[in-house]
């Protein structure tokens, strides 16, 4: 039994949606970096019951892919509160993995929405007004 989740157009919204953190290995079987990377992820899954890991299939679901803009993989991405807040191509070892766990969990995701927030008044405040 797989601890990670296949995510597919049909049950990713759903998933991201449900799930106040969600880990995305976005894959393709072809990938040999994507191979090395499966067994540390898979790992981190089992450590981290808590959180949902899924797995996006980029020759499966190619819409996923492009949707979020996938150029290189294997690409890990974090969302929690439906907010992504961390996306990297390579396949990172597992101290890495941990590292980047562990400082997603301790985001204060207020602080970040606020961010996001100011981002967005600066980037559209400068049009007209």
């Amino acid at each position: 039994m797989s601890a990670t989740v296949e995510l597919t157009k049909e049950n990713f919204d759903q998933t991201v949606t449900d799930n106040e953190f969600v880990l995305i290995d976005f894959w393709a079987e072809w990938c040999g970096p994507c191979k090395q990377f499966a067994p540390v992820y898979e790992k981190a899954a089992e450590d981290n019951p808590d959180l949902v890991f899924g797995k996006v299939d980029t020759e499966a679901q190619p819409e996923l892919a492009a949707a979020f803009g996938i150029q290189s993989i294997p690409t890990l991405m974090i969302v929690r509160d439906q907010v992504a807040v961390f996306a990297q191509p390579g396949a990172l070892p597992e101290a890495a993995l941990t590292d980047v766990i562990g400082q997603a969990r301790k985001l204060d995701m207020e602080q970040v929405r606020q961010q996001i927030a100011e981002q967005q008044a600066q980037q559209g405040g400068g049009q007209g007004a």
